[in-house]
């Protein structure tokens, strides 16, 4: 078969004849982003456009991937996938990304009809000038969205809570000028801030949420992904871990108290930090993962350079906002504090609960790991042993509250909700009857045990 040619190098369109030349292929993906911020690259075809092709496997694709996240910075996450020419496959590389300078080991380029050149010191400057001044900022940006794509549900609950908090005291309520005031808008198009936490769009690109069957990622029993508004992912992702958790129960005078395993104040800090410090424009979705004996939170936005978790817990460290427009508006709800005390309110809140917490800081990103139960991992007789030893301590707990309860005398149906157990016969047997033969409890018709009028009451 005849050979396919599909075209000349541009300033966007590189070729590479096979993944053996995957160092020169990382120079002119970072010569493309610096010049036009997107391109594409092919791995099979020559330099003339003629595709000869490319074997492929797992392994070629997991290679380029490997190459990108390892030797260009700051990270980008392109789609790598084959493409096939007539009987040929190549590998076709597609990315875009607007954090300029990037950099491919170590060196930053820039690309000249089809050449990866070496950018000046100058250049270099003007790039890093521009990405770090907040007026050129991601979020200052106008987006494409008008203020018809509000949603209003989202934004009014904002509103609503914003003024209860006291820190929103005008009383206009009109959509255009509200977000006027907020510096949302620009005429009629809401900035790239405004459009991230009150348009259902795919700005913020996606919530993945995915629960696994055991502690490692083999086998998950659910997986999702939402799209939307920062305001109503935000409510999306804190639902999903309340209903992922396990609850007890803590029996007072006459009160029920249920508690989650993981403090709910620590979990929505967790969720509003990952929306708030996340990195807009990386090409990566903010990420729950529940697994058996943890809770990880993940946002893509590295940790600031030169600082640790650690010195932020200890509130030893001014804030950093990486998109402070956002943050902002956030504060003004109380969803989110100003003061970098995020992390430290997190740790008080699970050393407070008995829960065990740490954060991590990979290269791309920041992860919040909540441990369950309590307990670290633990092996599965020393598990076993605990959840059994719980169980009893909770069950006392019950009856020393039931017992408080009966002082007053009550019937079967009255003691069955106060305890929260629907079926008779576990009543029965876990509870009334033990009780009965211990002397704790007494009927108050004790000659007609039978009686619809029976009540029970705690001596």
């Amino acid at each position: 078969m005849a050979l396919v040619n599909i075209g000349s190098e541009t300033e966007q369109i590189e070729y590479k004849k096979s993944i053996g030349e995957l160092k020169e292929a990382m120079f002119s993906i970072a010569a493309i982003l610096n010049k036009h911020q997107k391109g594409e690259l092919y791995f099979g075809v020559k330099n003339d456009g003629t595709v000869i092709g490319q074997e492929i496997n797992d392994e070629s694709l997991r290679k380029v991937s490997q190459a990108i996240g390892n030797h260009i910075k700051p990270a980008i996450y392109p789609e790598i996938k084959t493409q096939q020419f007539g009987d040929r496959e190549t590998i076709l590389v597609s990315f875009e990304g607007s954090r300029c300078p990037y950099l491919a080991y170590n060196v930053p380029r820039i690309r000249v009809a089809d050449e990866d050149l070496v950018m000046d010191q100058d250049t270099y400057d003007s790039m890093i000038r521009k990405r770090d001044n907040v007026d050129y900022s991601w979020e200052k940006r106008v987006s494409a969205y008008t203020i018809d794509d509000v949603n209003e549900d989202a934004f009014f609950e904002y509103l609503r809570k914003a003024k209860e908090a006291g820190r929103i005291d005008f009383e206009d309520t009109d959509v255009k000028t509200v977000l006027d005031k907020l510096e949302l808008i620009e005429g009629n198009y809401l900035l790239n801030a405004g459009a991230a936490l009150f348009c259902d769009c795919g700005i913020v690109n996606e919530l993945q949420i995915a629960k696994f069957a055991s502690d490692e990622r083999l086998t998950f029993t659910d997986i999702r992904r939402y799209s939307g508004s920062v305001m109503e992912l935000k409510k999306k992702a804190e639902q999903y871990i309340i209903d992922a958790m396990d609850w007890r129960v803590e029996f007072g005078n006459l009160t029920r108290k249920e508690i989650p395993e993981i403090p709910l104040d620590a979990i929505r800090e967790a969720i509003t930090n990952s929306f708030g410090h996340r990195m807009f424009d990386s090409g990566q979705s903010n990420e729950m993962t529940i697994f058996k004996n943890r809770i990880e939170i993940y946002n893509p936005g590295a940790f600031p350079a030169n600082k640790t978790p650690e010195s932020y817990v200890m509130g030893n460290q001014r804030p950093i906002r990486r998109n402070p427009l956002i943050a902002r508006t956030l504060y003004y709800s109380k969803d989110m504090e100003s003061f970098a005390t995020g992390l430290k309110r997190i740790k008080d809140a699970c050393d407070k609960a008995g829960c065990k917490v740490e954060f991590e800081t990979p290269d791309d990103g920041f992860v919040v790991i909540f441990y369950r139960h309590g307990i670290e991992k633990l092996s599965g007789s020393a598990q076993k042993e605990e959840k059994t030893a719980q169980k009893t301590a909770q069950k006392e707990e019950r009856i020393n509250a039931l017992l408080e309860y009966c002082k007053k005398p009550r019937n079967r149906d009255e003691m069955m909700k106060f305890l929260g157990i629907k079926h008779r016969t576990t009543f029965r047997n876990d509870y009334l009857n033990p009780l009965l033969d211990e002397g704790k409890i007494a009927m108050t018709i004790p000659d007609k045990p039978r009686s619809k009028k029976q009540k029970f009451y705690s001596l």
